[in-house]
C-alpha cells in the first residue's frame, strides 16, 4: 500500500512540476491575475462554471473571492453559476442540461465580466455551450481542462491546459493555479490596507 500511496504523490509531484515549468501557463497564469483585478476594479464581476467536481471547485474560487482569501478586506462579487438548484433544474428541465450555465451566463452576466469555466474532459457540451455564448456578448473567458482541450481553446481568451489525462491530478492542479491567483488578486487589489 505504501508503494502506491508513494506512486500517487510522485505524479503529483511530477505534474506541478511539469506545470511549473511551462511557460503557457506562466504567461496564462500572469494574464488572468491582470484580467480578474482589472475586472474588480472596472466594477464587474467574476462567474465560474463547472459541473461534479468542477463545481466544487467553483465554489471553492467563488469562495476565495468573495470571501477571503488571506486579507480581511472588501467582499469581490464571485459566483458559482450552479449554486442555485432551483435554477439548474427548471433551465434543464425546460430546455436542456446543456442549457444551464447559457442560461445563467444570459441573466447575470455583462460584458466585460469575467467566467471562469472548469472541464477536466475539455468537451463538457454545457460548457462548450457557454463559453460560446459568453464570447458572443462580450464576456472574458478562462478555461481550465485536461489534456484535451481543443473544444474549449475556440472559445478561451486564457487557457490552462493541464497536461494529463487523470481527472484527480488535473484537478489538484486547478486548485493549485487558482489558489495562486486568489492570492495575487487580493494583494494587488488591498495589499495598501
Amino acid at each position: 500500500m505504501d508503494s502506491i500511496n508513494k506512486l500517487i504523490f510522485e505524479n503529483h509531484i511530477s505534474l506541478i512540476d511539469a506545470i511549473s515549468r511551462d511557460d503557457k501557463i506562466m504567461d496564462a497564469l500572469n494574464q488572468s491575475v491582470d484580467m480578474i483585478v482589472s475586472c474588480f476594479q472596472n466594477g464587474q464581476k467574476v462567474l465560474i462554471a463547472g459541473n461534479g467536481g468542477s463545481a466544487a471547485d467553483a465554489e471553492h474560487i467563488a469562495a476565495e473571492l468573495s470571501g477571503k482569501f488571506k486579507l480581511n478586506r472588501k467582499a469581490l462579487y464571485a459566483e458559482a453559476l450552479h449554486v442555485n438548484s432551483a435554477a439548474l433544474t427548471a433551465i434543464s428541465n425546460d430546455y436542456s442540461f446543456e442549457k444551464v450555465f447559457t442560461r445563467m451566463i444570459e441573466a447575470k452576466a455583462q460584458k466585460e465580466d469575467v467566467i471562469i469555466f472548469f472541464s477536466t474532459s475539455g468537451k463538457s457540451a454545457n460548457i462548450i455551450d457557454a463559453m460560446k455564448y459568453a464570447t458572443s456578448i462580450n464576456c472574458n473567458t478562462i478555461s481550465f481542462s485536461g489534456e484535451d482541450n481543443s473544444q474549449m481553446l475556440p472559445y478561451s481568451h486564457l487557457n490552462f491546459c493541464i497536461p494529463s489525462s487523470e481527472t484527480a491530478r488535473i484537478q489538484e492542479c486547478y486548485m493549485l493555479i487558482c489558489h495562486i491567483i486568489c492570492e495575487r488578486v487580493e494583494k494587488t487589489l488591498f495589499s495598501n490596507q
